[in-house]
């Protein structure tokens, strides 16, 4: 799953909430350097991780990313669940998620936490341009896996372009869709038993 899930299945605390969203780039050392509840956020992240790519229903939906961007299946599958997460939002939650994410960004400002400087960065980048948010619109997605292409061009040095693949989005809305309905109350049925 991707950064909008990982927010809405967390505990109702910014700093576990924080935990659950910054895990992949928080690591180690510094990681061990956070509040307890962060350290817990982040667990809860690894769990939604290990149950989402083991998922039949994950794998399942993988098979509808064209071989061009099979390598990458696992990536764009988490990125398109969110898409379906924020387009079918009422779903899932009661409250808008204009509403969730505004109070969302509201909690991060009004309670600062001390992050990595990459982590900064990132949490700063989602808050001002409501990136939790543009997953409702095909276009948040295509800018979501552009900037993804970018850091991967830089760090492997060769184009990716992952923000073609939305192709496989529009061509297999449907499937995807149904894919997504089905996983997603296994996924928060697993995190409410979760013990961490």
């Amino acid at each position: 799953m991707n950064w909008l899930a990982h927010v809405l299945l967390s505990e109702p605390n910014v700093e576990f909430q924080l935990g659950n969203l910054l895990a992949d780039v928080v690591r180690g050392p510094q990681r061990e350097a956070m509040s307890a509840e962060f350290v817990r956020g982040a667990a809860c992240h690894k769990a939604i991780d290990a149950f989402t790519d083991a998922h039949a229903v994950v794998k399942r939906s993988r098979g509808h990313v064209g071989s061009e961007y099979r390598r990458f299946s696992g990536v764009l599958v988490d990125v398109f669940y969110d898409y379906y997460l924020a387009r079918d939002w009422g779903r899932y939650s009661s409250v808008t998620l204009e509403a969730y994410t505004s109070a969302f960004y509201a909690s991060v400002q009004a309670q600062p936490i001390q992050l990595p400087p990459d982590a900064r960065t990132m949490l700063d980048r989602i808050v001002r341009h409501d990136l939790l948010g543009s997953y409702a619109r095909v276009e948040g997605v295509e800018r979501a896996l552009r900037r993804l292409s970018t850091y991967l061009d830089s760090r492997w040095r060769k184009q990716f372009e992952l923000d073609r693949s939305v192709r496989d989005l529009i061509a297999h809305d449907a499937a995807f869709a149904a894919d997504f309905r089905e996983f997603f109350p296994a996924l928060q049925t697993h995190v409410a038993e979760l013990e961490i």
